[in-house]
């Protein structure tokens, strides 16, 4: 598989490595969040998650056979995709991991919900440090969608380092 980001991000999706994205598969990140945080699954957040999920799997299964393969992904994944459905399933990601709901996440918050989405904990923890530009030790809401957007549509970004890709992170000692 190759290195671009969007080899990288279906792999990540691809749980099972069979080569296609089922529904469950897609799905089964809310859970997993909701789960490394203790979210309970009839929480409001975690079901308005399930329901963001839901709609991005069934815009990206464009012959609607429950089954996304990359050729489906590939054709799909870009600007329009994420403003139109990413934005809000990967937002509810990000609110099932704010645990006091203040639009921000600290250190544990953020490596608990990027490696139970599937990073590598030091990847995670790259990206956190990348995110965390003022070093409040918290990364916001806003920050964190620009950088996946920004890597998933320019394959540049501080979240590079969650999908390993390795960009240097500036010094800003």
């Amino acid at each position: 598989m190759s290195d671009s980001p969007q080899h990288r991000i279906f792999a990540m999706l691809d749980v099972d490595g069979d080569g296609v994205i089922t529904h469950e598969e897609y799905l089964s990140r809310v859970d997993r969040v909701a789960s490394a945080v203790g979210r309970d699954a009839d929480h409001p957040t975690v079901a308005a998650s399930w329901t963001a999920h839901d709609a991005v799997f069934r815009d990206m299964d464009a012959d609607r056979d429950g089954r996304v393969t990359f050729e489906e992904y590939r054709t799909w994944v870009g600007h329009d995709a994420f403003e139109r459905y990413c934005r809000s399933a990967l937002g509810s990601l990000f609110d099932i991991a704010d645990a006091d709901a203040d639009g921000r996440l600290e250190r544990a918050e953020f490596l608990r919900l990027r490696t139970a989405g599937g990073n590598a904990e030091t990847d995670a923890a790259a990206a956190f440090d990348a995110l965390d530009t003022d070093r409040d030790g918290l990364v916001d809401r806003d920050a964190y969608l620009a950088g996946i957007r920004s890597f998933v549509t320019n394959a540049e970004s501080p979240m590079a380092a969650a999908y390993g890709v390795a960009q240097p992170v500036p010094d800003r000692s």
